[in-house]
């Protein structure tokens, strides 16, 4: 029986061959049998409530000179797909929102969605840090330009950034009595009206931010940790860091098990949890990356590893589906 799954993501021919995480999941899903189909945000529409979207069928190639290949459109219902894998990187605007009520109808029909869109929505990658405090820095997340002042004057060094964010744009380290401290805060609260983060700055950075994957569960024993250049605090390596992979540490593996059940909990199959020091500064559950540097270092195979637990997935999806529509059909609901 065909396998089909749909990725949606951002333009396919501008990704980096050598870097990207979709396309590691891309290959693995297609060397396991799957069929795949291509679609980006805008795709995706609600007709008569029913969930649609402009699907390309995609083939993709190991190879730097050409990765991809593509069909021509057509409109098809989003339940016809056995699971849509969302890949689309931040920002979390309300477009954003919009897409995962689309994804949400198609799970209602049947359709496995990767990760699960009400939890997509509930779980800030910045906010769901906070619910596992004995893993964090201290932090405030608040928009009173009062308090975020009060909690820089407590720690003396800290970090503020705003929420909805990815790359390390738009994070600022700021330290006791800094001149453009009122300025900095204005711009990132829009004078008191949007919510922040603020958290105590951590000098390990310098040693690394370890960006360490969670599939299914299962922590992954490497990480990638990205480490600042020149005088940059930040190690994002969007904003120019430098990735060495490494064994995890005891406490990498202690922090990862403390929020690991949480995720498969929620439906969250593949997440990245960032890591500085001794402490989870966030959870990444949008889009998370660092796949190919830690399996060209340590030949993890974490692009198999999601697709055989979505295999897995798909597997009691089905039978929890029939088992449903059974019930209702013995009840009379369904005639």
């Amino acid at each position: 029986m065909e396998k089909t799954l749909g990725v949606v993501m951002d333009p396919i021919q501008s990704i980096n061959f050598y870097k990207d995480t979709t396309l590691s999941i891309l290959l693995a899903a297609q060397d396991q049998g799957f069929n795949l189909f291509y679609m980006e945000q805008q795709d995706l529409f609600l007709e008569n409530g029913a969930p649609f979207a402009e699907v390309r069928p995609l083939r993709v190639i190991n190879n730097p000179d050409g990765w991809y290949e593509l069909d021509q459109a057509s409109a098809v219902p989003l339940n016809e797909l056995d699971v849509v894998i969302m890949r689309k990187d931040p920002p979390f605007d309300s477009e954003f929102i919009y897409s995962t009520y689309m994804w949400e109808a198609a799970e209602k029909l049947g359709t496995l969605v990767v990760n699960k869109p009400q939890s997509l929505r509930d779980c800030n990658e910045k906010v769901f840090a906070t619910e596992f405090p004995q893993c964090t820095p201290p932090l405030l997340v608040s928009r009173s330009i009062k308090r975020l002042t009060h909690f820089l004057e407590e720690h003396q060094d800290v970090v503020f950034k705003p929420l909805d964010g990815m790359g390390g744009a738009s994070i600022f380290r700021v330290k006791a009595e800094d001149q453009n401290l009122n300025v900095i805060l204005e711009t990132l609260t829009r004078f008191g009206n949007q919510t922040i983060m603020a958290q105590k700055y951590l000098p390990e950075i310098t040693d690394g931010d370890k960006r360490v994957l969670v599939v299914d569960g299962e922590v992954i024993p490497f990480c990638l940790a990205r480490i600042p250049t020149g005088n940059d605090f930040r190690g994002n390596l969007a904003a120019g860091g430098q990735g060495e992979v490494r064994p995890l540490s005891e406490r990498d593996q202690w922090i990862a098990e403390q929020v690991a059940p949480s995720l498969v909990e929620r439906g969250l199959l593949f997440v990245g949890l960032d890591i500085i020091g001794d402490y989870l500064t966030e959870i990444n559950v949008t889009s998370p990356t660092c796949v190919q540097e830690i399996d060209r270092a340590q030949n993890t195979a974490i692009g198999e590893k999601l697709i055989a637990a979505i295999c897995r997935r798909i597997a009691w999806h089905v039978r929890w589906f029939f088992v449903f529509n059974l019930f209702l059909i013995n009840r009379g609901f369904i005639l």
